[in-house]
């Protein structure tokens, strides 16, 4: 296998497309345009859904395959922690072992993840149990998002619905889950809204989220372990590829040569 993997890559015939990362700052600005783009009660349940898939998906580094497959009952909210996300089965993790993530409540309620997944639940929960007009009744009597709503009172939604789904063009939720393909098309359609130029977004995608997630804990000075244990990597030379594409100057001598 290793000799049929040179002979393709001699031939120039294993392109590698790796997608540019998203950075806290990234995730901030577009999911800031997107709040602030609202034009009616439809495109407030599509926000909602967008904002939660950034925030959920860059703070706990997720893979698209395991951002779509989540139900209700695999997040909890902890008292101290913020939210426990189980992945019961994931690439790596074909036998169903599982793993918890964690999603903190963070200083700032626009980029809590935490309060992204309660105002999510609230439409999921408004819609399963009263359809369209349960959920245009939710949003007509929220109060304006300016402070956290990730320690108040949760709605019960059924355990085993799904987490996040596909939203028809009238607000209406669908019964099918999201697919990945289209979490890929809405960190595009998000960055392209908030004035990210067209190069720039069609190096973007779903990857992003957990490519951005190792990339900034690399420059900040995290070691691989600890983002091993939220990435779900089960080699530290798979991590080690994110700080050779997206940050190679640490840890490189390029930087002692007193230029």
């Amino acid at each position: 296998m290793a000799g049929i993997r040179r002979d393709y890559a001699a031939a120039g015939e294993r392109p590698r497309n790796p997608r540019a990362p998203l950075l806290t700052s990234d995730i901030t600005t577009i999911v800031d345009h997107a709040r602030r783009s609202l034009t009616g009660w439809a495109s407030e349940v599509l926000e909602r859904r967008d904002t939660a898939l950034l925030l959920i998906g860059y703070t706990g580094a997720f893979r698209r395959s395991e951002l779509v497959a989540l139900e209700c009952r695999d997040i909890r909210r902890d008292r101290l922690d913020g939210a426990h996300v189980r992945i019961r089965r994931s690439k790596t993790d074909q036998d169903g072992t599982g793993m918890v993530k964690a999603l903190p409540f963070t200083d700032h309620h626009r980029s809590c993840p935490v309060c992204a997944w309660a105002r999510w639940l609230q439409v999921v929960a408004a819609f399963d149990a009263g359809g369209r007009v349960a959920v245009i009744r939710l949003l007509s009597r929220t109060d304006e998002f300016d402070s956290h709503v990730c320690r108040g009172p949760l709605p019960a939604a059924d355990k085993r619905a799904l987490r996040f789904r596909a939203i028809r063009k009238n607000g209406n939720l669908s019964t099918t889950a999201l697919s990945g393909a289209a979490v890929h098309a809405a960190v595009r359609r998000r960055a392209s809204q908030a004035g990210y130029d067209p190069e720039t977004v069609s190096q973007l995608g779903g990857h992003s989220l957990r490519a951005g997630f190792v990339t900034l804990a690399f420059r900040s000075g995290a070691d691989t372990h600890a983002i091993m244990r939220q990435t779900g990597h089960t080699s530290p030379g798979m991590v080690e590829i994110y700080a050779r594409e997206h940050a190679p100057t640490l840890g490189s001598a390029v930087t002692e040569l007193g230029l």
